[in-house]
């Protein structure tokens, strides 16, 4: 595993694996494992879990279920223990980078993202990115550090990320309760039936679980980065992934990998609306390439502004087929649909474009409706 720059996540088990905050039980040896890459000239981000688990023993809670804004002010509080436990094994400076959905959604806060890291890198400097808990809400919210990895991976141009868990990787069964349950080291396609072997999370501190890695590695390798679930409680995993021998499970990246426009549009953009088309639409994005026009859409469900974000569906199978950027609101597009380009101007007085989606602003989601 030849890598040059690497995102490597660290679950809650790990920072925190007890219920008195942090520890360095297991970062020390992930501390010495990013330190030994950096000696060797890669570049490392690390997305760090555990504000939640560090502050969990500083705000007084009562019920073990923990209320939204409880967990809000257990991962304030933790933040600090947690970048002041990482710090103390490097004697390199540590930065924090705290991001939310809306800043990944938004194309200009994307690229400050990417630029802040860059520079980071260039001086030596190991980022550590988490998700502003304090401030998100259910709207804006990537939802676990699994996914919000592959997303940092996606933003920095890594070619590999690393997903340390308590677990050795993906299994085909479930290894705890079966003893004849295999690894499996390669995966070349994420098929229904991996997804079929993600158990959930018996930590009670993560949010994660199996199927949010399968989830994140599915992000990753269409970006053409190699992933890797291995076990971050033992020492000789790190040993060996120094010596490029893989000890946990690695999904193969493709070589045809989506572009970093398309690829934030697909995972990053929340859709605000629906569009239902007819079947020659359907058949000209499928498999032409080409735009859509007013003149395929049949119907459009919920509001939603010129620039957002909606679903293409294919009227017959009702499968949603593509996602892109809308040039026309809701309203506009309800008066214009079903009519051919040259008609759009004399309906509404102004035109935005003879296109609705270009196939630019567009991604094809033809085989993700099983997930």
């Amino acid at each position: 595993m030849n890598f040059n720059r690497a995102v490597i996540k660290v679950g809650s088990a790990l920072i925190a694996p007890t219920s008195n905050g942090c520890s360095g039980k297991y970062a020390l040896a992930i501390a010495q494992f990013i330190t030994n890459c950096q000696h060797q000239g890669k570049e490392i981000i690390l997305v760090s879990s555990g504000g939640v688990a560090a502050g969990r023993s500083l705000i007084h809670h009562g019920s073990p279920k923990l209320s939204v804004a409880t967990k809000k002010a257990m991962a304030s509080v933790g933040q600090m223990q947690m970048m002041a436990n990482w710090q103390r094994f490097f004697d390199s400076p540590c930065s924090q980078i705290l991001i939310t959905q809306s800043d990944l959604a938004d194309r200009e806060r994307f690229i400050s993202i990417k630029k802040t890291i860059q520079i980071q890198l260039a001086n030596g400097i190991l980022p550590i990115v988490n998700e502003n808990d304090t401030v998100t809400t259910d709207d804006l919210t990537v939802g676990d550090n699994d996914n919000l990895a592959a997303l940092v991976a996606q933003v920095c141009d890594a070619d590999s990320l690393f997903i340390l868990s308590d677990i050795d990787g993906v299994f085909t069964k479930d290894p705890k309760v079966n003893n004849d349950a295999e690894l499996i080291t390669n995966i070349e396609e994420i098929t229904d039936e991996i997804y079929a072997m993600a158990g959930t999370s018996r930590n009670h501190l993560a949010t994660g679980g199996m199927k949010t890695k399968i989830q994140a590695a599915e992000k990753a390798v269409e970006h053409g980065i190699n992933t890797y679930i291995v076990n971050g409680t033992k020492s000789e995993v790190f040993a060996a992934l120094l010596k490029e021998v893989n000890p946990g499970t690695r999904f193969i990246a493709k070589h045809d990998k989506i572009t970093a426009k398309k690829h934030w549009l697909k995972h990053t953009l929340k859709s605000q609306g629906q569009i239902s088309l007819d079947a020659g639409a359907v058949n000209a994005l499928l498999h032409k390439g080409a735009s859509l026009l007013p003149a395929g859409i049949l119907s459009v469900t919920d509001k939603f502004k010129a620039g957002d974000t909606i679903d293409l569906v294919d009227h017959h199978s009702q499968a949603i087929i593509a996602k892109g950027i809308c040039l026309y609101n809701h309203h506009d597009l309800k008066r214009i649909m079903g009519k051919h380009s040259d008609e759009i101007d004399g309906i509404l007085g102004h035109d935005l474009g003879d296109v609705v989606v270009h196939r630019d602003d567009m991604v094809i989601l033809k085989n993700d409706s099983k997930k």
